[in-house]
């Protein structure tokens, strides 16, 4: 089978996550989509718990399509956990996959920072799926600009987010920041 790995910190899971996952089923270019959730940003960025990060996910994941799934995996790997870590690990595990990395255009500005990215591009030949604002990616849509960032500070402001989230994950969310607006 075919899977797409689709990592990130999730935090909180958006639109636009769903939408590239969508995507990628629909368009035939995975046969499952495997959202995975970060343990423990490699670049110290401040997260949910990964518990609430986990449930907030599978929530969106739900509502698209049942070819999505979620790994707990980068809870049982080292920590930090790299890409390639990752990718090499579920390989190793499912022999009778193929992994694909999903990465979004913005990820290519950063690929200086990221550990073996050669490594990834030879083993794993990422799908780089295009996002409005940066270089266009030939045969990929551009994806709207939604960032957790934003949804983040919007919440810590009291605005409306629903309209940028799932709404499968609209109660999640307000359990945990309290109002979503």
């Amino acid at each position: 089978m075919r899977i797409g790995l689709f990592g990130g910190s999730f935090n909180p899971p958006h639109l636009g996550h769903a939408m590239v996952a969508a995507w990628l089923l629909w368009s035939d270019r995975v046969d499952e989509v495997w959202l995975v959730p970060t343990y423990d940003h490699p670049f110290a960025k401040e997260l949910l718990p990964f518990s609430d990060r986990l449930t907030l996910v599978k929530s969106m994941a739900e509502s698209v399509d049942p070819r999505i799934v979620v790994s707990e995996i980068e809870r049982e790997l080292p920590q930090p956990s790299y890409s390639l870590q990752t990718l090499r690990h579920l390989q190793k595990l499912h022999k009778e996959h193929s992994f694909r990395l999903v990465v979004g255009a913005d990820v290519l500005l950063e690929i200086g920072a990221w550990h073996r990215w050669d490594l990834i591009m030879a083993e794993f030949k990422p799908i780089i799926v295009g996002r409005v604002g940066y270089e266009p990616v030939e045969g990929a849509p551009q994806f709207p600009l939604i960032s957790s960032t934003e949804i983040r500070r919007m919440l810590a402001a009291g605005k409306d987010v629903s309209h940028l989230v799932a709404s499968s994950t609209v109660k999640s969310l307000v359990g945990l920041y309290g109002s979503i607006g």
